[in-house]
């Protein structure tokens, strides 16, 4: 029998021997043609738990999250959804449990490298006020010593990427902005680095309902050309809908589910219904 130049033998079973000594790559090869990079977990939670005095905020959290993939955390206030967000970038550590970025355990990484490998888009942006527009999306590419040339370069690309023209916004203050304007900022900010992950705490929830549906449709766009891996958090069921790839519903530090987004009005949970409800 012939397998591509292969010859083996039927009958005894021997491998021709001008061959035999390649016969270890084999399981290498199927590897390569089976592997494809978006089977990979970029995230992962292994029943990780955080406490505060013995009162959990989130308790037996595991899932994985792949890359380029789009999550959201969707629960109420004080469900755990930011506490989860948090245990990513390490801005809190698991108190039993553990936490994997990129195949790591957050408690192995050094918490500045982490943070500066991924974005991270808060409610109020958090953008330096005394700090131009420029400045604010040059913050982590300079700290990081790009050369001047590249961190302009990238600070135009990336105030494009959210819909800013550099040069009729890169020299303002905050405070000439929008609420709007200033979110777009935010999330350029978050961007300029070019990190694998972006973490998302209810980033559009501070904007009134016509300007967050149009960012929301926008997000999406963006999502879809730059292929991040993304980790909203949200009340918002519609925000949900809109932006997830798949949605995690999580009530009093548990994650009740995780699901793909069209499934999701499947569930068979009160909360789950809840929230479908309050949808329609």
């Amino acid at each position: 029998m012939t397998v591509g130049d292969v010859t083996i033998a039927r009958s005894p079973a021997v491998i021709d021997r001008r061959y035999s000594a390649f016969l270890w790559l084999f399981p290498f090869v199927i590897f390569a043609i089976c592997y494809t990079p978006g089977m990979t977990s970029i995230v992962e939670f292994r029943n990780a738990a955080y406490a505060i005095n013995g009162r959990a905020l989130v308790e037996n959290i595991s899932f994985k999250i792949q890359s380029g993939e789009t999550i959201v955390l969707l629960g109420r206030s004080g469900s755990g959804k930011t506490t989860t967000l948090k245990l990513i970038n390490r801005l809190l550590e698991p108190t039993s449990g553990e936490v994997f970025v990129e195949g790591k355990r957050t408690t192995d990484w050094n918490p500045i490298r982490l943070r500066r490998r991924i974005g991270y888009v808060i409610q109020e942006v958090g953008l330096f006020p005394h700090f131009s527009v420029e400045r604010n999306v040059a913050l982590v590419p300079s700290l990081e010593c790009w050369p001047e040339e590249k961190i302009e370069a990238r600070v135009r690309e990336t105030l494009l990427l959210v819909g800013l023209d550099a040069g009729g916004f890169a020299t303002r203050l905050p405070r000439e902005l929008s609420g709007g304007q200033r979110q777009r900022v935010g999330v350029a900010r978050a961007l300029a680095a070019d990190p694998s992950i972006l973490l998302f705490d209810e980033p559009f929830g501070a904007l009134d309902p016509i300007t967050r549906s149009e960012i929301q449709k926008e997000f999406r766009g963006l999502q879809k050309r730059l292929g991040k891996t993304m980790i909203f958090v949200t009340h918002d069921v519609r925000e949900a809908f809109i932006l997830g790839d798949r949605i995690g519903l999580m009530k009093d530090g548990k994650l009740l589910a995780l699901v793909v987004a069209d499934e999701f009005h499947k569930l068979d949970h009160p909360e789950a219904r809840a929230f479908v409800e309050s949808y329609a």
